[in-house]
Parts: C-alpha cells; sequence; structure tokens
C-alpha cells in the first residue's frame, strides 16, 4: 500500500491534502463554535436559520427517543417504517405542493438514488457542470450517458438536448442553489426548456429550502416554476438544522422510488428522534419567517461589505458568499489568519472547486446579528492583509 503514501505525499505538496479538525457547538451561543479550547465565529457551516439548537427541536428529538428508543432497527421497507415518517411525508407534500413525498437518510443517498432510479443505460443526464459530487456520483451509479453542460449555460444545454434529441428518457438535474458559488440556476428557463423538449427535470434545494419561498418551500416556489419540476429534492441539514432529505413529486414518482431507488431499500431507517426533530423544524420553518428576513440582511450586508474591501466575491444573493482566492497555499493561510482572529472558515479548493479556484466559503446564519458581522468584515480585512491575499 506504499502507493497511499506517495499520493498524500503530492497532496501535501500541493496544499490539497485534507484532515479532520474537531469543532464543537457553544450551548446557548449559537453562530459559535468551539475549537481548540477557542470561541470562533462559526462562519463556515450551513445552519442557516439558526435552528440546529433550538429548544422545541431538542426537546421533540429527547420525547421520541424516549418512547421510542436510539434507532430504527432496519430499513423502510422491513420493519424501520414507523408512523412518524407517513404523517411527516404528508405534511411535506402539503408544503411543496406536490402530491406525495419521501424521506432519504441524507442528501447525498437521495441523490444518487433518485437519478439511478430515473435513468438507465440508452438514458442521458443533463447535469450543470457545477452541480453537488452527489448528483455526479448518482449519473455514475445510473450507467446513463452524462452530458454536462457549462454552468447556467442554456444555449449549450439546447445543444446537447438537440444531439440526443432521440434518446427515450431524458433528465435535466440542477442545483437551484450552487453550493460553492452562491449563484443561482436560471430555473424559468429550465422549466421552459424541460417542456420543449419533453424531458424530466430534477432540482436540488438543499441550500434553498427554508430559505426562499413565503414558507420557505425553496427558489422553485419563490419563481413561480414549482409545477414544471418533476423531482423537488432538499435536505434537512443545513436550513432545517436536523438531518435526513426529502423528495417530493407525483404519486406514481414516490412510488416508483420506493420500489427502484436502491439508497432507500437497501438503508436502514432513520431514528425516530430524527423524524420528529425534522417535523418540528419543518413548522419553524414555515410559521418563524423573521429568521429568513434576518439571513437574507445578514447576507446583503456582509456581501457589500467584502465586495467595497475589493474582494473577488462570486455574484449571488443568498447565504452563500465565496471569496475567490486562487492559489491552495494562500486560501490556507488565510484560513490560518481567520481563525487566529477568531473566525471560524473553511479554505475549498479543487477537486471541490476547479483548479485556480480555491476559496474561502463564509456562509451566514440567522443566528449571526448586525454587529456580529460588522466586527467579522474589518477582522476578515485585516487577516486577508495578514495573509498576503487580495482584497482587505
Amino acid at each position: 500500500m506504499n502507493w497511499m503514501e506517495k499520493e498524500l505525499e503530492m497532496m501535501t505538496d500541493a496544499s490539497l491534502e485534507r484532515t479532520l479538525r474537531a469543532s464543537a457547538p457553544l450551548p446557548g451561543c449559537p453562530g459559535y463554535i468551539m475549537r481548540g479550547g477557542r470561541k470562533l465565529l462559526d462562519l463556515s457551516s450551513n445552519d442557516y436559520l439558526g435552528l440546529a439548537q433550538h429548544y422545541a427541536i431538542n426537546e421533540a428529538m429527547r420525547e421520541a427517543q424516549s418512547a421510542e428508543g436510539a434507532g430504527s432497527g432496519a430499513s423502510r421497507l422491513v420493519m424501520g417504517n414507523r408512523p412518524s415518517f407517513g404523517r411527516l411525508e404528508t405534511v411535506l407534500a402539503l408544503w411543496q405542493n406536490c402530491e406525495a413525498a419521501l424521506v432519504f437518510a441524507n442528501g447525498y443517498m437521495a441523490n444518487t438514488g433518485v437519478i439511478a432510479a430515473l435513468a438507465g443505460r440508452g438514458d442521458v443526464v443533463f447535469s450543470d457542470q457545477m452541480n453537488h459530487a452527489s448528483i455526479v456520483d448518482g449519473i455514475i451509479l445510473s450507467r446513463a450517458e452524462h452530458a454536462r453542460y457549462r454552468h447556467n449555460d442554456m444555449e449549450h444545454l439546447r445543444a446537447l438536448l438537440n444531439k440526443h434529441r432521440d434518446k427515450k428518457k431524458k433528465l435535466i438535474v440542477t442545483d437551484a442553489v450552487f453550493s460553492m458559488d452562491g449563484d443561482q440556476a436560471p430555473l424559468r428557463e429550465l422549466a421552459a426548456i424541460k417542456r420543449e423538449y419533453g424531458a424530466m427535470l430534477m432540482v436540488d434545494e438543499a441550500h434553498s429550502g427554508g430559505i426562499y419561498g413565503r414558507r420557505g418551500e425553496g427558489l422553485c416556489h419563490e419563481l413561480g416554476v414549482q409545477a414544471d419540476v418533476d423531482v423537488h429534492m432538499g435536505t434537512f441539514s443545513k436550513a432545517f438544522g436536523v438531518y435526513g432529505a426529502y423528495v417530493c413529486g407525483s404519486r406514481t414518482l414516490i412510488r416508483w422510488l420506493i420500489n427502484k431507488a436502491r439508497t432507500l431499500i437497501y438503508s436502514t431507517a432513520l431514528p425516530a428522534s430524527i423524524v420528529a426533530g425534522i417535523a418540528k423544524a419543518l413548522e419553524l420553518v414555515q410559521t418563524e419567517h423573521w429568521r429568513r428576513e434576518r439571513l437574507n440582511a445578514a447576507g446583503r450586508r456582509l456581501r457589500s461589505s467584502l465586495g467595497a474591501a475589493g474582494f473577488n466575491i462570486a455574484a449571488g444573493d443568498s447565504p452563500i458568499i465565496p471569496v475567490i482566492i486562487g492559489d491552495n497555499a494562500a486560501v490556507l493561510r488565510f484560513s490560518s489568519a481567520l481563525e487566529a482572529a477568531g473566525i471560524a472558515s473553511a479554505a475549498i479548493r479543487p477537486p471541490t472547486v476547479p483548479k485556480g479556484t480555491a476559496r474561502i466559503r463564509f456562509s451566514l446564519s440567522a443566528a449571526h446579528t448586525e454587529r456580529e458581522l460588522a466586527d467579522a468584515a474589518a477582522l476578515i480585512c485585516a487577516a486577508a492583509l495578514q495573509s498576503g491575499v487580495a482584497g482587505g
């Protein structure tokens, strides 16, 4: 196994090796973590609405675990399908204005399972070049042809659809909000193209569910194209502050997935405590509108402050604010300087992002106050100067 050591040495030399670092939440202090005995402002997690430590969610989970135990004991098709799943899926379908819903263990398993269930050999999946790795892996597992179109380039997508016009099944898949850039997919154009070419459309709302829409339904609802989307997918691990994923669509789709999605069929069901936490989080997402308002305002302020300071920031209006640095070693220096200043922020490097676009991916939370973010902007500028990167 000496080849591993050699490969790892090459990764280390290129500033690409990753390591696991322990971070613990700070009870009673949302928006912060503890790392190495220090309190750090958390500007890297996906707890967008600040729900991960919500008392009502934690209490619902404690009650469910006390009543039903720690684990589910089996897959949903064997003995793990507790009554709470059905209740949650009914509410999810109503929330998304769909006929039915299905809960998966997490977003990765939802994407890989759904795509592999909908497409196979002889079919083609059209996927945005910047889609999440779980979408890419789902296409690989499906054995369908993978037609990647340039990021948000609808003319390139049309050209690929024309090339594959005679294929029996055509599936277009896109993130609604792209996790590393924070920009949006052109969902209205995608809906029109889907109708024109007779394709299926799947939208991953992992980074937009809970944030957009009148009741947090997601970007599809915000833009009024939900009726054109065949597969609505989203996660409970980001804005909802819990864990798991959902797929909403027609009754036929859900029946098909129950029988064909291998990541559902062959996985142990989520524990009842997680399902209870999701149900409570869904209630809060729909009713506590102030969280979305506060998050959106925070995003506008920090984006404006960093842009005015000269940082290279990708365009967008989401709570994801990437500061593009480029060089791998430089972004690691910047991340270390930020941590020394009291800010937890991850350095994102290839292959997660394209070569030459290493970045700090700031992501905000409704738990952050205006004062905290104003102070953070000043600290970010100072850390940039200290580490010798652009901006600041």
